[in-house]
C-alpha cells in the first residue's frame, strides 16, 4: 500500500485540483468562428441566397444569434459548434445559389437557341 506524507497529500490535492479546473474550461471566445460564419453569411447573401434558398440562409442567420448569446453566456464551445453548423449552411445555401443562377442562364441560353432554330426553320421554308 502506497503511503503518502503531507507534502505528497497537498500536492496530490493541488495537481487533481489543476486537473480538473483545466477540464472545467469553457475554452477562449471563439473570434475566428464567429469572423468566418458571418463572413460565409455575406458571400451568400451575395450569392443572392435570400432569392434561392431563404430557408437555409435565415438557419445560418439564426444560429450565428444563437451563437452571440452563448459567447454571451461564456458557453464558448457550444458556441464554437453553432458557428461551424452556420458557417456549413451559409456555404451550402450559397452553393445552392450559384447552382440556381447558372441552371437558369442555361435555361434562357437553351430558350434563346431554340428560338433561333425556328427563326432558322422559317427561313429555309421560304
Amino acid at each position: 500500500m502506497i503511503r503518502y506524507d503531507k507534502a505528497g497529500r497537498i500536492a496530490l490535492v493541488f495537481g487533481l485540483t489543476t486537473l480538473m479546473a483545466a477540464c472545467a474550461s469553457k475554452g477562449t471566445v471563439p473570434h475566428q468562428d464567429l469572423n468566418a460564419a458571418e463572413e460565409s453569411v455575406r458571400q451568400a447573401e451575395a450569392a443572392d441566397a435570400r432569392d434561392f434558398e431563404p430557408v437555409l440562409l435565415n438557419r445560418a442567420q439564426n444560429k450565428v444569434a444563437d451563437a452571440r448569446q452563448l459567447i454571451d453566456q461564456e458557453d464558448y464551445q457550444e458556441a464554437e459548434r453553432m458557428l461551424e453548423q452556420a458557417q456549413v449552411d451559409a456555404q451550402l445555401a450559397g452553393a445552392r445559389s450559384e447552382t440556381a443562377k447558372a441552371r437558369n442562364a442555361v435555361e434562357e441560353v437553351n430558350q434563346s437557341i431554340e428560338q433561333l432554330r425556328q427563326q432558322l426553320n422559317s427561313i429555309e421554308q421560304q
